[in-house]
């Protein structure tokens, strides 16, 4: 009689347990030239395209970005906000590129408070100057190799011929109707039969793909060296006639905006803020963004016990020092390397008990129109190790399109604090500090890229997964294990609710990891397996095989659209 093993050959029976079950729902996959993970299927394709027509990570990620804010409007805007981070080829260090937008120069609290008494509702109110468009121009610019007009054609397509619908869009974009169609302008674009799109019909976008097509027509009519074209697709968008729809539309709209706050407009490129963790060197987006948290937060963990308890209070520790210190780079009062040294962190750490520390800010606002919807993100690698990381954002629902450029004015400015004493308070010409952010690890020639959606949730589980990974598990496993979230802070969002102790846990966490958390003071409410306010990482690490050729491992988030090519 034949062994069991000989019965599995060709032609053979099965052999149950010969092979092992799959590591996670969907496979890590594996590059050696480059490759793109994203917030939707569509978006990493034009990414993929990007790359074999020669691009680099860059170029690729930027295209990605700009197509994001065409297939995922529901999520990102064109007139929206881009937080950048890019680790150039063989560099030591990461760069930060800030697509944030700034508050008018005209702009004052107190007649900000005298107009809507201390609401900030969603027309002109909280509009800051888009800064995505800065952005994406000024990375291509520093970093990238192609023309605007280059990256950003796949965009333009999509929106003057418009794309099929898939499933999950058409619900997020049901789900946002229900506020964006109270604005004429929008709902005539994402509702144009009087009704929400189904899956399976075409989202056309006209105006918006003209107003990229005018950047494009600007960056060719210059002529000249690459950088002169960008500038002039730059000037394209923040001068002349662009630039005074946009202000006449927000002022129009009982908000603050000039002309030349748009022509000043500019994202700066800074050396990123970073920190030790594990065999990684872990930069983030500054403080213009969640990304100082985030590294504080993996700080605050490896410091600890690392039980899920400490996780929640080290999430809840390092919310309070961005509610009590945190705002933008140019308005700290303290370094933020202050906050991310080893002696501050091991102090921080210690204490940590076995109980959870009390909420702050309780009783403060409710959650109203200010809570927007969420974000996407997109990150990218070569073969080089060049890196580029973005969670791409402003929702459809944050404001109505401005009809002749099929785009909304950003309102990160519920990002802000109507609060003279507060660090991130509402300043003329200053900078929210917006919860989108990346993450861009660097240990040797390799890399490792995180991007994430989802408001207060985003450097929570871009932590979590770096922590996961960082333990040994695999970049799809690592996206895929369940996850929690901490409310122990008032929220970023205007007007700022806060909870006590609030944690919500996926419910794959095993109960008796939340009877612990419980015992502990923890208030626990239990989330669906796969929760979509979860967030949806997207990440990339490079590693190096034993004849040195580095390959390049990538995980995309089964909780909401995005998708993961490699070549």
């Amino acid at each position: 009689m034949s062994s069991s093993t000989e019965r599995g050959g060709m032609g053979g029976g099965l052999v149950p347990g010969s092979y092992p079950s799959p590591e996670a729902m969907r496979p890590t996959l594996v590059g050696e030239s480059w490759s793109v993970v994203a917030g939707h299927p569509q978006t990493a394709q034009v990414a993929a395209k990007i790359f074999e027509a020669g691009g680099n990570a860059v170029d690729a990620g930027v295209a990605a970005g700009i197509a994001s804010n065409v297939v995922q409007v529901d999520m990102s805007n064109f007139g929206g906000i881009a937080p950048i981070l890019v680790r150039p080829a063989n560099s030591e260090v990461a760069y930060s590129v800030a697509g944030i937008g700034r508050w008018s120069r005209s702009a004052s609290l107190d007649q900000l408070l005298e107009r809507y008494g201390g609401n900030l509702p969603l027309e002109g109110a909280p509009a800051i100057v888009p800064g995505a468009p800065a952005g994406w121009i000024r990375a291509l610019r520093e970093f990238g190799t192609m023309s605007f007009a280059e990256v950003a054609q796949p965009a333009i397509e999509l929106a003057k011929q418009g794309f099929v619908v898939d499933r999950r869009l058409a619900e997020s974009l049901e789900i946002t109707g229900r506020r964006y169609t109270k604005w004429a302008s929008s709902a005539a674009i994402y509702q144009p039969h009087g009704r929400p799109l189904m899956e399976g019909e075409r989202l056309r976008q006209v105006a918006l793909g003209e107003l990229l097509e005018k950047l494009v027509g600007a960056e060719k009519a210059r002529g000249g060296s690459r950088i002169d074209g960008l500038q002039a697709a730059h000037l394209a968008f923040y001068s002349n006639e662009v630039a005074k729809t946009i202000a006449d539309t927000v002022t129009n709209r009982g908000g603050f905006m000039t002309i030349e706050d748009l022509a000043e407009f500019e994202a700066e490129v800074d050396s990123a803020p970073q920190i030790r963790f594990g065999e990684w060197q872990m930069f983030a987006t500054p403080s213009w963004s969640q990304g100082p948290v985030a590294l504080e937060l993996l700080g605050l963990f490896e410091r600890s016990g690392r039980t899920l308890h400490d996780l929640v209070e080290s999430i809840s520790l390092a919310f309070n020092d961005r509610e009590d210190f945190f705002s933008s780079p140019d308005t700290m009062e303290r370094d933020i390397a202050e906050f991310l040294s080893d002696e501050y962190l091991s102090v921080l750490a210690s204490s940590i008990t076995n109980n959870a520390v009390a909420g702050r800010g309780l009783g403060i606002g409710s959650e109203d129109a200010s809570n927007l919807g969420s974000t996407t993100s997109v990150v990218t690698m070569d073969a080089s190790g060049c890196t580029f990381a973005t969670s791409p954002s402003d929702t459809l629902d944050g404001g109505p399109i401005i009809e002749e450029l099929g785009i909304i004015c950003s309102p990160r400015g519920v990002q802000t604090r109507l609060n003279q004493r507060h660090a991130n308070r509402m300043r003329p010409w200053g900078r929210p500090m917006v919860t989108p952010a990346a993450l861009i690890g660097i240990n040797g020639s390799d890399s490792w890229a995180l991007a994430c959606p989802g408001g207060d949730v985003i450097v929570q589980a871009i932590a979590q997964v770096a922590i996961n990974m960082n333990s040994g598990l695999s970049p799809q496993q690592a996206v895929e294990a369940p996850r929690i979230a901490a409310f122990n802070a008032p929220s970023a969002f205007h007007p700022h609710p806060s909870a006590d102790r609030l944690v919500y846990a996926e419910s794959r966490i095993e109960e008796q990891e939340i009877q612990k958390l419980l015992s502990q003071g923890h208030n626990v409410e239990l989330w669906p397996e796969f929760e979509f306010d979860a967030g949806s990482v997207q990440t990339i690490v490079s590693k190096t095989n034993p004849e040195g050729e580095r390959y390049l491992l990538s995980g995309a988030d089964p909780r909401r659209s995005a998708y993961a090519q490699s070549r």
